[in-house]
């Protein structure tokens, strides 16, 4: 894991996997890949009291963990996902921050919702770099 102190980082989130671009932004920047631990995505029906059928179930702490792992030494986060409700990833991972790690909370610039799915990682960096152009530090 490179060193990404005092660094901007762009992170997509969703479900199944997070991607960390964290050596920059540039065309043809490779993201780092956190993968969500298998059996975490099933769709179920929840009938665990503690949860109420909320996406925090055993196991998202832990792929929260790695996320905030890969991205602790940020200056600025810039978060981008999809989905809406109890399907944000992304507003899940925010609300996680906000209860867990308020430093690391404070740290993210923007969260833009947009359909990542659809998208490929050329298309997410220029979004990043559209959004760093119109936010100058």
């Amino acid at each position: 894991m490179p060193d990404i102190s005092e660094k901007f980082v762009v992170l997509t989130i969703t479900q199944h996997e997070t991607r960390v671009w964290a050596t920059g932004i540039s065309k043809g920047a490779l993201p780092e890949k956190i993968f969500a631990p298998s059996g975490l995505n099933s769709h179920h029906f929840r009938t665990d009291p503690v949860n109420h059928g909320r996406g925090d179930g055993p196991g998202v702490p832990a792929y929260f963990e790695q996320i905030v792992k890969s991205i602790s030494g940020a200056s600025e986060i810039l978060l981008i996902g999809h989905g809406h409700g109890k399907a944000s990833s992304m507003l899940h991972f925010i609300q996680y921050l906000e209860r867990k790690h308020a430093v690391l909370a404070s740290k993210v610039v923007d969260a833009l919702d947009t359909n990542i799915d659809a998208m490929t990682e050329p298309q997410i960096l220029a979004m990043a770099r559209d959004w760093f152009a119109a936010h100058p530090r």
